[in-house]
């Protein structure tokens, strides 16, 4: 991984255009290839990116851009779609590698290993007529927490999206707390597992204590289904709480 702190302008070309004014920011270089641009603030989140499969190449600036003052120009290129960052780079005032070998992966904490543990004992909760293929199901860019199957061919599982089609498999992603991200890996997930002629169609369900509105309404549109799971009721325990019945 390559950190580098830089004055920069970046600009994004491709399914749409952006625009970074010239102002210091940390980029990182990862060893798959993707390039992350960020702020002293935002949080986790960068200003911009490009995912992998991409390239980064390293040109000088013409005389024009030189004269502008830039020093270094990245164009960072995605092998598939096209689409490019262009980073201006002005002056650098931090620049290292490090190297951080393989990453063990993330270890979840003991209420979400919980709940993709009784999740895989009670597939009836996310629908009818489903079996377990396998928790942790591997993909290429990490696992997702189950996978299900339809117990036969001509069930269709029931989502909020209307004509739904017949599916063969759900992948389930699990968390505590849901948002926007979740929905984002999931929606990776589902692009690689439905390349898969063994596994397509395969629906995606987003399952969770609780669930941003904005993460319903984006799983929404992508036609993630959305399941909000009860701890204790699955667990067995009574919550306590007055009911009519």
């Amino acid at each position: 991984m390559r950190l580098v702190i830089a004055r920069c302008s970046v600009d994004y070309t491709g399914r749409l255009t952006a625009h970074l004014p010239l102002a210091s920011r940390l980029l990182v270089h990862k060893g798959d290839g993707s390039l992350l641009v960020h702020s002293d603030g935002g949080s986790y989140k960068p200003l911009n990116w490009m995912s992998p499969p991409c390239t980064l190449t390293v040109h000088e600036p013409d005389a024009e851009a030189a004269a502008a003052g830039v020093i270094e120009l990245w164009r960072v290129t995605h092998a598939k779609t096209g689409d490019a960052l262009l980073v201006r780079i002005y002056e650098v005032m931090h620049d290292s590698a490090h190297e951080l070998g393989v990453d063990p992966g993330l270890v979840k904490d003991g209420v979400e290993a919980d709940l993709q543990r009784l999740l895989a004992e009670q597939v009836d909760v996310i629908g009818d007529d489903l079996a377990l293929v396998r928790r942790e199901f591997p993909t290429a860019i990490g696992p997702v927490d189950l996978l299900l199957r339809a117990v036969a061919p001509d069930v269709t599982i029931e989502v909020e999206a209307p004509a739904a089609p017949t599916v063969r498999h759900v992948a389930v992603e699990v968390k505590r707390r849901a948002g926007i991200d979740a929905v984002e890996q999931l929606t990776r997930y589902l692009e690689l597992l439905n390349r898969d002629p063994h596994l397509a169609p395969v629906r995606g369900v987003l399952a969770a204590q609780s669930i941003a509105p904005q993460a319903k309404t984006l799983a929404g549109d992508r036609g993630i289904d959305t399941v909000v799971l009860d701890y204790d009721a699955m667990k067995g325990i009574e919550s306590g709480i007055p009911t009519l019945f």
